[in-house]
């Protein structure tokens, strides 16, 4: 290693997190500039940054250094009882690997302080460095070390002993005492022992400079960090602060000043850097051991896997396909034997069989597994051994798009599982593998563009207001980054070169963006080893759940040769399971879903209709229009319809050519016409990657794996190898005797498409859960839309939106039952029954104490129900949300009565159950029991019912929503004129967008603004759901009495989309009766100028004559980004403004076409 006057070995990253301020791209820049041989990183009690740092450093031709500032608690790792505060539970210690073998000694030793030591830090102890200390040098810390702790108390002989007991563990001269000059007056004291304690003891001096950000001027930004950190604020005086601005990364010459005096300090920075000689094995595979008998390979296993499990799919293919032939099974096996030598050859049969066979364990437990998610559909193998489960000779899906032999790479299989079942399958392969062999993957948490000018704005203790401004100005585009937001937003910078304290606030978020804020553990990757994890990497310990997690990211993961798996937790498989559970107990005992045809009408009239929600991937308001307009009636229009509702797709013009094409209005035709075979299910539009490999291989005689290499370098655009495949593919079609013009066009056109070209085999995966959740809607509704408010019962939202599709489907919804409700919904003939569950209150105790004795016998009074189930689980406030909503209406009496009995029933209850715990026997039954004011035993008061409007408050305060009914029910038919919105579609529209929402107040919260007027924060319920809406104090005053009334309500305003709530800024509050008296004088069209045919007009013009009335129509003709023109039709096509002109006008050109005035 050529020789540099200084190396910093204390260095606190990213990594260091909210507390390193230290980007690893700009430090190896900085290195390079000073020149230096070697590099460290030593964060803070982890190693999260190491394969990071590790790659880049050397990429840099630099030599990494790796290593950690761990705590080390006083006595006993385990100890948790002997301080009072986090600077009392650990002392710093700086540990550096000078090999293999110490980098193995430091995961361990980091994984242990998170699984046995945490107390405030991840903690080890002596007694472990002891064991664990071969290949590693110590340096003695900063302040926060046990030597400078014992100096600083006035005890230099215990710091002497302790570091020679120190020196004695770190033998053969790899403990150094570490001196720091920082200007800080305690570190003064101690550097002048630490030499004192140098000299008598012969321990070598290493000077460091706990680096904690790059540059001097970025200490305020630090400040900043550490405030956010700690939930302070700058202007907080008793906030955590370095006492300087001298923790920087200082150049050589800098730390050979400051330290004139210690050169020795200086130069064995460079002999710790020679003697620290790191090499971490990359590029090679650790495949977790398959268990297999002695006498066969794995290769024999997954082939004689693989064709038994073809044999018995070849099945099940002919039950849904009679006419299935011998030559199409002939293609099967064939495709199945490429595959199987493809997988042998590249060494991946033990990973398959893997898969394979946590799979089917899942399976053959019960728990929902997805169809197949990725390019891994694609392959007849993983279809074979039931990894997936769909067919990808029936739908063209490429085994190369998703191993290639000629880009030897990892397969990579991800899986969806039930989300109630994915932490099964988890333990299921720890304890096959080994606890220590398993474990899941951490992610972490960025500092993002709009996230950073937040937490800056809090640590700023800067208003609300003015911070949310801000970041509102910051596009709303993917992976934006602050530099961007300002050359792409104008009002970004002139409102960050007017104010002062906005450029303030931004120069500090953009310094800190990017940086690292939290970790978490991801929520699909697992990765399994064939001997322990911490002889790879060290280990994490999620403080939420307390499992085993990587502390490198998926990628470093990697990086380093460990198979890492994809365990997936999708709701919809648990719906799906839960609706074929519902069906089996009821109409159809031997339903399979696996045997369902791929083309029921009623499912696609379903489709067809947008009548989507609940349905996977398809329940969006913009993809039910699309659906409208698509009219899909085959399973490939469905694994389109995935494919198309994406930005670049929907931006481009592609999905209304596709549409088009589809309906004949525009022409198909092909180059070539070897290229119908490929493009004919997408109507000549190139819209699968796939296909851009097979026109490759028809056209230019590519291989397939050839062709998955020009699809990776279309996707990436680049230009130099895109002109070598450009020129490859012209040969190929000149060999083929193609006229070179045309190939030309082809070749730029699947260029083109690249850009939106999109994974087919996971579309038709997806599609295929699509499709399966609109077959049980459209053939088994009530069970599915049971299932469906069961998983989402934990949101109210939802709950709203399902019972408001329940309505619109004509099924029944009813309240929770006393005798007849489970925990969750149940079905009954063609009603759903909400459970008991669902109540506010009735948690798992009570709920168990009202089954229980009611499996002996049904409730026969709200008398009997008291006598009979626990009352001190079942306490009054639980009876009386039960009653509330409608859980004894079956039961003598009605809510009114029962309300005013329960505390006598309650009373009468409790005696009986005295009596019965102390094993006395009454002389009189309960029935003939008076109490002293004269009511007795199931006699309820004289009492009416309480109104309608009564019931359904009540009812809403037990459940969190309406059942029986809803106040906006009446005014539905005004709610469609009136409306342009539901509450539950906001969010899909965009920022600045005006609306006109129908609801009734559910809460209102008033704040005073700093000028002392009152405004409002108000909480708009409709049929969908809620909505949050923002009044102003000037319109606050106006409308006041609205607010506080009853009736419902029209509200327009703005709406302000912000990254995870929608709020409608309202400028105008109506009662909706009131509006609804007014005459709607006129009626717009908006039509779309590049979508509208002729005959769409000739059928616009009859729903005009077919509605007549006194409102004035306006025709609004769109040329999108271009111009609107508007039309007066004449006094003659004056129309109507009621709900079927817009039922018929939606028909005919989608959602959003008409708005009334």
């Amino acid at each position: 290693m050529s020789q540099s006057s200084f190396v910093h070995l204390h260095l606190h990253t990213e990594y260091s997190l909210l507390d390193g301020a230290i980007k690893i791209d700009r430090l190896v820049e900085r290195a390079k500039e000073y020149q230096v041989p070697a590099l460290a990183i030593t964060d803070h009690g982890n190693m999260f940054g190491v394969i990071d740092f590790y790659l880049k450093v050397k990429k840099a031709g630099l030599k990494p250094i790796i290593g950690c500032e761990v705590y080390v608690a006083p006595e006993s790792r385990f100890d948790r009882t002997k301080t009072r505060r986090s600077a009392e539970a650990s002392f710093h210690l700086l540990l550096l690997c000078q090999n293999y073998t110490g980098y193995q000694n430091l995961c361990s030793l980091v994984s242990a302080a998170y699984r046995e030591g945490f107390y405030y830090r991840p903690r080890i102890d002596w007694n472990l460095l002891k064991e664990k200390n071969q290949g590693l040098i110590a340096l003695s810390a900063c302040l926060g070390g046990e030597i400078p702790d014992l100096i600083l108390a006035r005890r230099p002989e215990v710091a002497r002993t302790r570091a020679a007991e120190m020196a004695a563990v770190f033998d053969d001269g790899r403990f150094f005492l570490e001196l720091q000059r920082n200007q800080i007056p305690e570190q003064e004291i101690v550097n002048e022992e630490l030499i004192r304690i140098s000299g008598d003891l012969g321990l070598p001096l290493v000077a460091t400079n706990d680096c904690h950000y790059l540059d001097r001027r970025d200490a305020y930004a630090h400040e900043v960090l550490l405030c956010i950190q700690t939930g302070k604020t700058m202007e907080d005086e008793e906030r955590m602060r370095f006492q300087n601005d001298g923790f920087y990364y200082r150049s050589p010459a800098e730390m050979r000043e400051l330290f004139a005096d210690i050169p020795e300090s200086l130069d064995n920075t460079l002999r710790i850097a020679e003697r620290c000689d790191l090499e971490i094995p990359l590029g090679s595979y650790h495949f977790p051991q398959f268990e297999k008998p002695a006498d066969q390979t794995l290769e024999q296993i997954l082939e004689e896997k693989a064709q038994s499990g073809l044999d018995e799919r070849l099945g099940e293919i002919r039950k849904v396909r009679p006419a299935f032939s011998a030559e199409e099974e002939d293609t099967y096996r064939k495709r199945l034997e490429e595959e199987l030598s493809c997988i042998i050859q590249m060494g991946f049969p033990g990973y398959f069989l893997i898969v394979a066979d946590f799979i089917n364990w899942a399976k053959d437990h019960g728990i929902p597994v997805g169809p197949g998610r990725g390019s891994a559909a694609g392959s007849l193998v993983a279809f074979a051994l039931r990894i997936t489960d769909i067919d990808p000779i029936r739908y063209q899906l490429l085994f190369e798009r998703f191993l290639n032999p000629e880009r030897v790479s990892m397969p990579d299989i991800d899986v969806d599982f039930c989300i109630h079942g994915r932490e099964e399958v988890i333990r299921y392969v720890q304890e096959k593998y080994g606890r220590d062999k398993v474990a899941q993957i951490i992610t972490f948490g960025t500092m993002q563009a709009k996230g950073a000018i937040r937490d800056v704005g809090r640590a700023l203790n800067m208003p609300y207001a003015d911070v949310d401004r801000i970041a509102k100005l910051v596009p709303q585009q993917l992976n934006i980054t602050l530099e961007k937001a300002l050359k792409e937003e104008p009002r970004l910078r002139e409102a960050i070169d007017k104010e002062p304290r906005y450029r303030k606030l931004f120069d500090v978020a953009l310094a800190l963006e990017g940086l690292h804020r939290h970790a978490s553990t991801h929520a699909a990757g697992v990765v399994i080893t064939p001997n322990p994890l911490e002889e790879h990497l060290p280990l994490y310990t999620d403080p939420k759940s307390g499992g085993q997690v990587t502390q490198y990211a998926m990628g470093f993961v990697e990086k380093i040769g460990l198979v890492k798996f994809d365990f997936l937790g999708l709701k919809t498989l648990t719906v799906i399971s839960s609706a074929i559970r519902l069906i089996r107990q009821g109409r159809k005992p031997d339903f399979d879903l696996g045997l369902i045809p791929d083309d029921d009408p009623a499912t696609f009239r379903l489709l067809s209709a947008g009548e989507t929600t609940g349905v996977f991937q398809l329940e969006s308001s913009g993809m039910k229009e699309l659906l409208v307009k698509l009219k899909p009636n085959c399973f490939e229009d469905i694994i389109a319809l995935v494919a198309l509702y994406r930005p670049g797709p929907l931006g481009s013009g592609m999905v209304e050519d596709f549409i088009q094409r589809k309906h004949g209005k525009k022409a198909i035709t092909y180059e070539f016409p070897q290229l119908e075979a490929v493009l004919k299910e997408t109507y000549g539009v190139i819209l699968y990657q796939e296909q851009v490999m097979l026109v490759s291989r028809i056209l230019a005689n590519y291989t397939l794996g050839g062709a998955d290499i020009l699809r990776r370098a279309m996707g990436k655009k680049k230009t130099e190898e895109m002109a070598k495949e450009r020129d490859k593919f012209l040969k190929g079609a000149a060999e083929n005797r193609l006229n070179t013009k045309k190939a030309e066009a082809v070749f730029s056109l699947m260029e083109k498409f690249a850009e939106y070209g999109f994974n087919k085999s996971h579309s038709a995966a997806y599609a295929l859960i699509a499709y399966q959740t609109a077959y049980l809607k459209a053939h088994y509704p009530v069970e599915f839309m049971a299932a469906l408010l069961t998983e989402d019962m934990e949101s109210t939202d939802k709950v709203i939106k399902n019972i408001g599709e329940l309505r619109s489907m004509g099924i029944a919804v009813l309240p929770p039952d006393i005798n007849q409700s489970d925990s969750s919904f149940t079905v009954h003939d063609n009603a759903i029954r909400f459970g008991l569950g669902a109540v506010k209150g009735v948690g798992c105790a009570a709920l168990e104490s009202v089954l229980e004795p009611r499996r002996e016998k049904p409730f026969a009074s709200l008398y009997d129900f008291c006598e009979r189930v626990d009352l001190r689980k079942v306490n009054k406030k639980v009876a009386e949300a039960l009653i509330k909503c409608g859980a004894f209406d079956a039961l003598p009496g009605h809510r009114a009565q029962q309300l005013a009995a329960l505390e006598h029933a309650m009373e009468l209850g409790q005696k009986a159950q005295r009596e019965r715990e102390q094993g006395q026997v009454s002389l009189f039954e309960s029935s003939v029991i008076v109490s002293s004011n004269g009511q007795g035993y199931n006699r309820l008061p004289e009492l009416d019912e309480w109104p309608e409007k009564n019931k359904l408050a009540f009812e809403k305060e037990a459940l969190g929503f309406y059942i029986t009914g809803h106040p906006m029910a009446r005014h539905e038919a005004a709610v469609k004129r009136y409306a342009t919105c539901e509450a539950a579609a906001l969010k899909e529209r965009g920022d600045r967008s005006e609306v006109s929402l129908c609801g009734i107040v559910t809460a209102l919260q008033e704040k005073v603004t700093k000028k002392g007027d009152r405004m409002a924060f108000v909480s708009l319920e409709d049929l969908s759901g809620f909505a949050e809406v923002l009044v102003f104090p000037e319109l606050y005053r106006k409308c006041f009495e609205e607010l506080h009334g009853e009736e419902a309500l029209l509200v327009r305003g703005v709406l302000d989309v912000g990254e995870e709530n929608c709020k409608l800024i309202a400028n105008e509050v109506t009662l909706l009766e009131e509006y609804r008296k007014r005459e709607t004088r006129r009626v717009h069209f908006r039509l779309n100028a590049s979508t509208v045919e002729e005959e769409m007009l000739r059928n616009f013009r009859e729903i005009v004559l077919r509605h007549r009335g006194n409102c004035e129509a306006l025709v609004h003709v769109v040329v999108p980004e271009h111009s609107e023109t508007v039309i007066r039709l004449p006094d003659g096509m004056r129309v109507s403004a009621g709900g079927e002109i817009l039922k018929d006008s939606e028909n005919l050109f989608g959602y959003n076409v008409i708005t009334f005035e």
